[in-house]
Parts: structure tokens; C-alpha cells; sequence
């Protein structure tokens, strides 16, 4: 049997972010990929929001995807697009990008790079736990034992089911048919609406396949389509199946939406699609489930090492929940502003109408790109929950921003103020000290322009979790929170 501190369970973009985050903080993990290779079936999801890409900058990886992708300056709400550019962060953009390219360029960095060790082409099967950690049985034999286990292996998870966690929501009402194919003809591209529902055909570059996607009006369909359902389905919408000649990728997805009642049992955690499962409309899920995994990672790692007690765990569920349940609700706003009926028409043309608001497009734009998130960590400054904005600062050292000094995935007292209070002050020695200057205000989305703070303490997740004078005894009382006990200083 062989030790991990932790066993994460899937090693698609949620799974591999943990584990990175894991190692980032000192903390051995392994990852248990079913699939023999990081090959993708399909392209299936198709981009990162912009809060991702702020997580993906806080570790100093976020040029690698921008340079395989294409940015694009709008959200989009159902079928409405929603200019982002004017909201306040350096990612302001849609980052069209498929699947299969986001785990080659997350598998680089986490197995080839960081070195975190993956098990492929093994299945864990079932598992116990008791108090000090988890029995892990894989299919053709071999067990693992784990301080924790964490289930990063999608919607029909076997943690979620084998934990006991239960997982409601809504059944499916809508089901679509989705494919890449090659044709013959040159279809129009674009959307088309009908009685039925909406309809697409799509390409990101030429010479990529088409992309399919095509409303049914049943929802009791056994198993993946054929080709022969695909041709149906495009003369039955179309009046043609433009010259279809085959397809790379084949499959259905339904606005089935559920959630898991507990993001956390025992020494079992839940992450991504294993814990939230919805529509893809507003292309929430991956981004939902990677910064899952960003919110996780450090707390985890400091039960792990003993930094914090296992409490520290249960603000996991709590902060994130809310997070994936908001999700839920916004993707199945989506779905149903796309009904084809004179009621659904004049819904969706009253919520456009009102999206034109440059106030209530901006709301909207930060929610469905993570911007706009604020954990329940207290009262007063306005950065308190919140991610902190990226702005420029001086150091000692010369110029940075603020996310260059979360590369290391640890946490930041960051101090605007006087220097010699930061050098009196103590914090855990884990806790990075850095004082630096900064002129104006700082503009966070929605609410606007705040003042700046004169100290802060920044999570390794990028969340403020305190804000104040250095003398506040308020920040003895954040540092042993997120943190643990106060010790002595080390440098930084």
C-alpha cells in the first residue's frame, strides 16, 4: 500500500490545479487519472473567464494559456453579448480556448514541471475512512492509503457516491446533441431559433471541424448519439445535412442541475464537477471548478502540515457553496431566456433590453466571470472577501504587482503604510511580509473605486482576508484564523 498525504481522485483542470496548489505548499499529492493519456474526447469546454485567468497570473502561468487562445472582449448571456472591456482587471477578455489545449498546457506545468506524480490508466473503485485517513482500492487490485481524498472526477462521481453526499437539483427538461464533424458544404455559421429551441454551428479557425450543437425535443435518449441521429437532427433543423461526412466527437448534454448538499465529509472533499453540475451556457464549469481547487489548495495543505486545525476545512464548503449555487441559478437563467415561445421571446427581449444598462451589464459580466465574489469574512473595507485587485506597486526590490508576489502560493501581509510598524509587527513566519508604496485609489468590480488600504492581508487564494493598521488587534485574530498561532517571523 502506498502513503499520500493527499489522493485526488480525476486529473482533468480542477484535479490538476489542487494539485498544484498542493505542491506549491510543500504537500505530497497524488493524482488518479483513469484515462491512460491527457488526450481530451472532444473539445468540450471552451474557454477561461477572466477570474481564472487572475488565478492562473497569481502562479505566474497565465501567458502560457493566453498565448494558445484568442481573447475576446465579451461575456455572453445567453445569446446576448456583454462587453467586458471596461471592467477593472488586466484579464479583461474571454479567453477562447478548448479543453484539450487547457490540460496540455496545465499538464506541462503541474506533471512535467512541478512534478507532481499521476497514475493513469487506474480507477479507484471504492474506499473507507477513519480518523486519521483513507482507505484508497483501485480496479485490477492495489490500494492507496491517503491522509485525504478528494473527488475531482466529474459529474457522476464515485467520491460524491461513495461518501454518502447526497446531490440534488433539477432533472433534465432540454437536451442537446453536440458534435465536431466535417462536411462537405459550407454551412452559414451562426445561431438559429426555432420552435424546437436553439441551434449553432460554430468554428473557431480555418480548417478546424465544425462544431454542432442542435435542441431536441426529447430528453429520454439512451447513450451517446450516432451518426446517423446527427444527420437526421441537421435535415430535420436545416433542411440538409450540408454533405456530413464524419465526426471526431459525438455526444449529448442535458440542463440537468445539481449540487452537493456537503463539499466535505470526513477526510472526503468534493471539487468541480463532482461537487456542481449545470448547462454549460455562460461556460462556467471548468472556471467553477478551478477556482474550487484554488479556494481548497492552501487550506488543505496547512491541515496536512498542522499549521491549522481541520475547522479550517468546513470554510471550504462555506464559501464555496454559494459560489456553485450561484452558478447553477445563472446557467439555468440562460437555458430558459433561449425557449423558443412568444413568452420566452418577450422575457429575453425585456432582460436584453435592461442589460443595456451599462450598470446591470456590468453586474452580470462580473458574475459569470468570478469577478465579482466576496466571501463572508467580516465587516468593513470594502476589500474584505474579495480578490484583491492587481494594481502596481514599488517595493524596495523596484516595481511589481500585487499578483507577482502570490507566485509562491503563500500568504501576503502587504503594508501601504509605515515601514519600521511592519518590521515590529509579528505574523506566522509561513505569512510573506512585503511593504510597498502605491498612489490613488484601487477600483474593484461593481462597487467601484475604494480607498487604499494602509495594510492587508492577502490569502495565497487571493482573497482579502483582513484590512487595517497594523496595530489593529484585529490582525492577530485574521493571522490565527486563516493561518494558525502567531510565531516568529522569518524573512521573506
Amino acid at each position: 500500500m502506498s502513503d499520500h498525504a493527499v489522493v485526488i481522485v480525476g486529473g482533468g483542470p480542477t484535479g490538476m490545479m489542487l494539485a498544484a496548489e498542493l505542491t506549491l505548499a510543500g504537500v505530497d499529492a497524488l493524482v488518479v487519472e483513469r484515462r491512460t493519456s491527457q488526450v481530451v474526447d472532444g473539445s468540450r469546454a471552451g474557454g477561461l473567464h477572466a477570474r481564472t485567468l487572475e488565478v492562473l497570473d497569481q502562479r505566474g502561468v497565465a501567458d502560457r494559456f493566453i498565448a494558445a487562445g484568442q481573447r475576446h472582449p465579451a461575456v455572453s448571456f445567453s445569446l446576448t453579448p456583454l462587453d467586458i472591456r471596461d471592467l477593472p482587471t488586466r484579464h479583461n477578455c474571454v479567453l477562447a480556448l478548448w479543453q484539450s489545449h487547457i490540460e496540455r498546457i496545465l499538464a506541462e506545468w503541474v506533471y512535467d514541471e512541478l512534478g507532481v506524480p499521476v497514475l493513469r490508466g487506474r480507477e479507484v473503485v471504492s474506499f473507507t475512512q477513519d480518523d486519521r485517513g483513507v482507505d484508497v482500492a483501485l480496479a485490477g487490485g492495489g490500494a492507496l492509503r491517503a491522509g485525504y481524498l478528494v473527488g475531482c472526477d466529474g459529474g457522476r462521481s464515485m467520491v460524491r457516491k461513495t461518501a454518502g453526499i447526497a446531490f440534488p437539483g433539477s432533472a433534465a427538461a432540454t437536451s442537446w446533441m453536440i458534435a465536431e464533424v466535417e462536411m462537405d458544404g459550407e454551412p452559414e455559421l451562426g445561431f438559429r431559433r426555432d420552435r424546437v429551441g436553439t441551434h449553432a454551428l460554430g468554428r473557431r479557425a480555418a480548417g478546424e471541424p465544425i462544431r454542432v450543437v442542435l435542441t431536441e425535443r426529447d430528453v429520454g435518449h439512451a447513450g451517446a448519439p450516432d451518426l446517423r441521429e446527427l444527420r437526421d437532427a441537421l435535415v430535420s433543423v436545416y433542411g440538409t445535412d450540408f454533405g456530413l461526412r464524419g465526426a471526431s466527437w459525438i455526444s449529448r448534454f442535458t440542463d440537468a442541475a445539481r449540487q452537493a448538499a456537503e463539499y466535505r465529509r470526513g477526510r472526503v472533499l468534493l471539487a468541480g464537477d463532482a461537487a456542481h453540475v449545470h448547462p454549460p451556457h455562460g461556460g462556467q464549469g471548468l472556471n467553477t471548478g478551478v477556482q474550487d481547487a484554488v479556494n481548497l489548495g492552501w487550506k488543505l495543505a496547512q491541515v496536512v502540515d498542522g499549521t491549522s486545525p481541520e475547522h479550517l476545512l468546513d470554510t471550504y464548503h462555506a464559501e464555496r457553496h454559494p459560489v456553485g449555487a450561484r452558478a447553477l441559478r445563472s446557467a439555468l437563467a440562460m437555458v430558459a431566456l433561449g425557449i423558443a415561445d412568444d413568452r420566452h421571446d418577450a422575457l429575453r427581449e425585456t432582460v436584453t433590453e435592461l442589460l443595456g444598462a451599462d450598470e446591470a451589464r456590468r453586474r452580470v459580466v462580473a458574475m459569470i466571470a468570478g469577478l465579482d465574489i466576496r466571501y463572508e469574512l467580516g465587516d468593513g473595507h470594502p476589500l474584505i472577501g474579495r480578490r484583491v485587485p492587481d494594481v502596481d506597486v514599488r517595493t524596495d526590490d523596484g516595481p511589481t504587482r500585487i499578483y507577482e508576489l502570490l507566485r509562491d502560493a503563500r500568504p501576503v501581509l502587504l503594508t501601504l503604510g509605515e515601514p519600521d510598524a511592519l518590521a515590529r509587527a509579528r505574523w506566522p513566519g509561513r505569512v510573506r511580509r512585503v511593504h510597498a508604496r502605491r498612489d490613488g485609489a484601487w477600483t474593484l468590480p461593481v462597487v467601484g473605486e475604494v480607498a487604499a488600504p494602509e495594510a492587508a492581508l492577502i490569502r495565497p487564494d487571493g482573497h482579502v482576508a483582513w484590512v487595517g493598521a497594523l496595530a489593529d488587534p484585529g490582525l492577530s485574530r485574521a493571522l490565527e484564523t486563516w493561518f494558525g498561532a502567531t510565531g516568529p517571523a522569518r524573512s521573506s
